[in-house]
């Protein structure tokens, strides 16, 4: 790895079944191998999950069973796709889910992989470094910073657009290790981002969603500001919020 605008990348996006990447299906997968100047290969493909697909997955990404029948299945389509992305840095927004399904659906199909070791950058945790977004959606980064739309919400549109954002993010830095650096500690988060507290600042949310909270499986960074308001709070005697009247919103 060396200066930013001159390291090869790929930047990586599945569409699935659900949101468990052990337990639901791939059925999309775009990935791009670049650089800040050029596009070097581009793969993409639709994949029959060999299940069905529940309607509110088909809201969110527009592909319907109809779409998937004759497509090739998961263990057909990894060989090349794996081969394509070795040894590069992987670039995704919230990519921890696209590595872990990709991981999973190899796995599944018994083919070798070492997809979980390789270097990442994740444009939604530079997003919340960066800071300057009110959202951090792909697609509200997409118009903060004026892109241009790629269509609907599919794989390969938004392996586009996510690409022109990581070069927006990146500009800070002049190297690749200066990313990896900046997001080796947890990033604090100035709102909520789910939920039903979301968008509200930590300091304004009821103690007890807070507990609730920090015993979840979230992403580091969310973790790490529900813990730091908590610690906040019993430093100045606040988990007396606890009789506050908004406790039981």
């Amino acid at each position: 790895m060396g200066l930013t605008h001159q390291d090869i990348f790929v930047c990586l996006d599945c569409e699935s079944t659900g949101l468990d990447p052990e337990k639901d299906r791939l059925i999309e997968v775009a990935a791009v191998r670049f650089t800040f100047a050029d596009i070097l290969q581009k793969f993409e493909s639709l994949v029959d999950p060999e299940c069905d697909i529940p309607q509110v997955s088909q809201d969110i990404h527009n592909i319907s069973k109809e779409m998937l029948k004759g497509k090739p299945k998961a263990a057909q389509i990894l060989p090349d796709l794996l081969k394509m992305i070795d040894g590069h840095v992987l670039v995704g927004h919230g990519i921890g889910f696209d590595i872990a399904l990709l991981a999973a659906e190899a796995r599944r199909s018994q083919i070798p992989t070492k997809i979980e070791q390789q270097p990442i950058i994740d444009t939604l945790r530079m997003a919340r470094l960066y800071g300057e977004s009110p959202i951090n959606s792909l697609d509200r980064l997409r118009q903060h910073f004026n892109i241009e739309a790629q269509g609907v919400h599919r794989a390969m549109s938004d392996v586009i657009v996510n690409i022109e954002v990581f070069k927006y993010l990146a500009k800070p830095y002049s190297t690749t290790e200066q990313i990896f650096k900046a997001l080796e500690k947890p990033i604090k988060l100035k709102t909520m981002p789910l939920g039903k507290h979301k968008g509200r600042k930590f300091d304004e949310i009821p103690i007890e969603y807070l507990l609730w909270a920090e015993r979840k499986d979230f992403d580091q960074d969310l973790l790490f500001s529900i813990r730091s308001e908590l610690r906040n709070r019993k430093k100045g005697g606040g988990f007396e919020q606890s009789s506050n009247p908004f406790s039981s919103l």
